[in-house]
């Protein structure tokens, strides 16, 4: 009997990381570095707020696209972040960052054409081109190790465009690598997406929590006009340890407000209500607070890991610029998979295989992902543990 299930959907699968937590999630024996999120609770002042809404009835529908007052916020955030005066009319809240992202991937992208990646990067954002019908291709940033970083070849990045090619997907900073575009990279990225009609999605979840003091990592917004095809997607998730919450923002061209408006009333009907309210405390002078604490966990963080991987003699990495993940790369390491399964079962700890963050990559197969936002002494116990994992290859 012939499927009316849609090839493409039938043959997805579960990410690598939820192939790993599926076998230790909620273990209270299992040390999670896994998952991209602190060790910390969202702070009170947020909580309070979400249920000071929720006693005063905020239960209702409201705008799809998100409070007025919220959008307001998030304006001002950009504002003062990065220097961008971005009108409310372009702020839509649809519901969690992911799906900020399909949103955009849907207004841009048809059966047959195909979305440019910048990887090592998050999987669900190739599972998501899939889905919307779109083929994902990944250039892979190259290893500078005698510069310590990152680097993405410009030349491999545009070459890899061509007349199906709809959209570029950059995460900057970048998960798991932690690398950052620079400003003069956007720039030449801009223009050539200008020339040749190509969308920008533009994930700057991570982009306040840079190690180099700058209050927010350069970003597309801040040089885009207002009708360039720039897409940007951001979260409350990870600078204020909301992961939870499904709260999250795009940033889009003014002139899709419309369409926004309608696409958000078809996917989620918006965000949760009396959730945005903790969202609009996230953002009050206390959530500033809280963000630069969780900026300074992060880097001490970095710096234990930093420190351990100097008593190492197969694992090196290079030093993230921002977020907050150790991606590491493991001298012998052939299968991240099959490895994050039983450092799960036999060490206790959990860990993201490298293998997760490509298209089958075999380069990616020697690294793990970790994430640092945890408290130092705990993290140090989770690392002792990884050692003894990686002593067994």
């Amino acid at each position: 009997m012939k499927s009316p299930i849609r090839p493409v959907i039938a043959q997805l699968k579960p990410s690598g990381i939820s192939q790993v937590t599926a076998l230790g999630l909620g273990n209270p024996d299992v040390l999670p570095l896994w998952f991209g999120e602190t060790d910390l609770v969202t702070p009170p002042f947020i909580r309070k707020a979400a249920a000071q809404a929720l006693e005063d009835g905020r239960t209702f529908y409201t705008n799809a696209r998100g409070i007025t007052p919220l959008r307001e916020a998030i304006s001002a955030f950009h504002k003062r972040t990065i220097g961008a005066d971005i009108p409310i009319e372009r702020i839509t809240i649809p519901g969690a960052a992911m799906l900020a992202a399909v949103t955009a991937l849907q207004m841009v992208c048809e059966t047959g054409d195909n979305i440019v990646v910048v990887s090592p990067i998050w999987p669900n954002i190739f599972q998501a081109a899939k889905v919307v019908g779109a083929e994902p291709r990944l250039v892979r940033l190259e290893e500078d190790w005698n510069a310590g970083r990152w680097r993405l070849d410009m030349d491999k990045l545009f070459d890899a465009c061509d007349e199906r090619t709809k959209a570029l997907f950059l995460a900057s900073p970048g998960n798991p690598t932690g690398w950052m575009l620079t400003a003069d990279e956007q720039k030449i990225i801009l223009d050539f997406c200008r020339q040749r009609g190509i969308a920008i999605l533009a994930d700057e979840v991570y982009g306040t929590l840079v190690f180099d003091g700058s209050a927010h990592a350069p970003s597309f917004l801040s040089i885009a006009d207002e009708n360039d095809a720039v897409f940007g997607i951001n979260s409350f998730s990870k600078p204020w340890a909301m992961t939870g919450w499904r709260v999250g923002w795009l940033v889009h061209p003014k002139s899709v407000e419309n369409a926004a408006a309608a696409m958000a009333q078809c996917n989620n009907t918006g965000s949760t209500h009396f959730a945005q309210y903790g969202a609009l405390a996230a953002l009050s002078p206390e959530g500033e607070a809280f963000r630069a604490s969780l900026l300074e966990r992060c880097r001490a963080g970095r710096d234990v890991v930093e420190k351990w991987i100097g008593r190492q003699n197969r694992v090196r990495w290079m030093k993230p610029d921002g977020a907050f993940y150790g991606f590491l790369h493991v001298d012998g390491l052939k299968d991240s998979l099959g490895f994050c399964q039983r450092t799960v079962l036999d060490d206790h700890v959990g860990v993201s295989p490298g293998w997760a963050f490509s298209l089958g990559d075999p380069r990616d197969d020697s690294y793990l992902r970790i994430c640092f936002a945890q408290d130092a002494a705990r993290l140090e116990q989770a690392l002792t543990r990884l050692e003894g994992a990686i002593r067994k290859l």
